[in-house]
């Protein structure tokens, strides 16, 4: 007879596997559970992935009401409530995350932030300036970099510093990288996560977005020194945090270094089309990777 385990552990397999399965298939410029790692931190990782994946899905994708998103939203909080209390999760998902969250003694508290990230995402389109973007870069990118180094066992608090530097870094060049796409998003309200004051600043209305976007008005050097400003200010960030990819020993620490590099690379190529991300959305190429696994290699 089959015990409770032995399904658990069953299930548990078949979850991890669809895990690395959609880990291996959504990402496009930075690694994700990705070979160079030991064998051991793959499916928890791509457990951690997955968890952030749908939830940011629920807040992005397909045609569904401010209403249900928040509530699927609110249904991951629940499960995640029952595991912080002991208590049986109502899905198979959030047994198998809520074993590897006990094996790996993982916090909660950024699966939580994650969510209300994700949250805010449905209700909040615009950024009064770059506090209120790096808080939530804190909630939607930094939780991820923190997982990490506690399931590495090296959360500690300069870790967890260099961490937080990486990760705001690297949404920022999501942003930027993503501007035509989440601008075109969620039709009446387009989502822009670039700062009002510095639109205003290098003199860009949303008007003028707008016609960047539906290619009426080629860009300017309103919008060249914008950009520009914004790769140079994402740059330094994501180089205060680089001592992490030296600190950290083997292959998470060759993974580290191959996923600041890939944000380099990012950085090189918009800055290489003056910021027109419009009609040249930068993606990593065969060649990219070449310079990112040399550079990661070399520890440069």
């Amino acid at each position: 007879m089959v015990n409770f385990c032995d399904k658990l552990n069953d299930t548990s397999s078949v979850v991890a596997q669809q895990s690395l399965a959609l880990a291996s298939k959504h990402y496009e410029n930075f690694p994700v559970a990705s070979c160079f790692l030991p064998q051991h931190l793959r499916e928890p990782i791509a457990l951690i992935y997955s968890f952030a994946r749908q939830a940011d899905d629920f807040a992005d994708e397909g045609d569904l009401t401010i209403e249900q998103r928040l509530s699927l939203l609110n249904d991951f909080r629940d499960e995640l409530d029952l595991l912080q209390a002991y208590i049986k999760p109502k899905s198979a998902f959030f047994a198998t995350l809520g074993k590897m969250i006990l094996e790996h003694k993982l916090p909660f508290a950024p699966f939580f932030d994650l969510l209300d990230a994700f949250s805010q995402d449905v209700t909040k389109t615009r950024y009064a300036d770059f506090e209120d973007v790096l808080d939530y870069c804190a909630r939607s990118a930094n939780p991820i970099g923190r997982l990490l180094l506690h399931l590495y066992q090296q959360a500690t608090p300069d870790n967890l510093t260099y961490s937080d530097q990486i990760c705001s870094a690297l949404q920022l060049i999501n942003f930027l990288q993503d501007i035509a796409i989440d601008f075109k998003k969620n039709e009446g309200k387009q989502r822009i996560y670039l700062c009002q004051d510095e639109l205003l600043a290098f003199g860009i209305t949303e008007q003028t977005m707008s016609a960047y976007v539906q290619g009426t008005q080629p860009i300017d050097d309103y919008w060249r020194q914008f950009m520009h400003f914004n790769l140079r200010r994402t740059h330094a960030l994501l180089n205060a945090g680089k001592p992490l990819g030296k600190i950290l020993k083997g292959r998470i620490g060759f993974e580290m270094r191959m996923i600041i590099a890939g944000g380099e690379r990012i950085i090189h190529k918009i800055s290489a089309v003056d910021g027109d991300v419009f009609n040249r959305r930068p993606k990593l190429n065969y060649w990219d990777w070449t310079v990112i696994f040399t550079k990661a290699l070399l520890k440069l």
